[in-house]
């Protein structure tokens, strides 16, 4: 249905376009993915370094307790913060990938709209309702793709809100376990 080769040109270069940019997606995601992970490898190390030289430093047992014990809350909020740093690199790539579908589909659906004007401006007489039908099918896809994509918005908007939820649930039930662990510590040494 393309009438000349430059159509087909402007096509193809819309597609290497396209690929362009979601390669330079994945790469940028990939390389946060990389920094992130060589900060967290970098930052456990120390911690352990640094714990193990406290731990050689232990008098007795009850020093020992409050030495594990204390640890719990912020190794937990640490993973939790990773966690939300690679959620946040992944929302964004996919964000990113978002954008460049859509920007295709809104191509795509330009060029069949002037495919479609082309083709009934050409058609031969008589064929009015057909192109009629075509057209009200090129619109009632538009319109399914569009609730779709809305539809999808809303559910990635509800993940992300239970994500967070989630996540400080997470963490204030660490606190409250840490805080009982602390608590019954201390009644023991009493």
């Amino acid at each position: 249905m393309i009438a000349t080769p430059a159509q087909f040109a402007e096509l193809q270069k819309g597609q290497m376009d396209a690929l362009y940019a979601m390669s330079h997606a994945v790469f940028e995601a990939t390389e946060k993915l990389v920094e992130l992970n060589l900060a967290a490898t970098k930052a456990l190390m120390d911690e352990s370094a640094e714990r193990t030289q406290a731990l050689m430093g232990v008098k007795d047992v009850q020093e020992l307790m409050a030495m594990t014990g204390s640890t719990a809350q912020p190794t937990i909020e640490k993973l939790v913060s990773y966690g939300r740093n690679v959620y946040s690199i992944a929302s964004g790539a996919g964000a990113e990938f978002s954008k460049i579908v859509e920007t295709q589909i809104a191509d795509g659906n330009k060029k069949v709209t002037e495919i479609v004007d082309f083709a009934a401006k050409n058609a031969p007489a008589g064929s009015e309702p057909a192109v009629s039908v075509f057209k009200s099918a090129v619109a009632a896809a538009n319109t399914a793709y569009d609730t779709f994509a809305k539809a999808a918005k809303q559910a990635v908007d509800v993940a992300e809100s239970n994500f967070a939820a989630a996540t400080q649930a997470t963490i204030k039930a660490a606190a409250a376990a840490n805080d009982v662990a602390r608590t019954t510590k201390g009644k023991k040494a009493a």
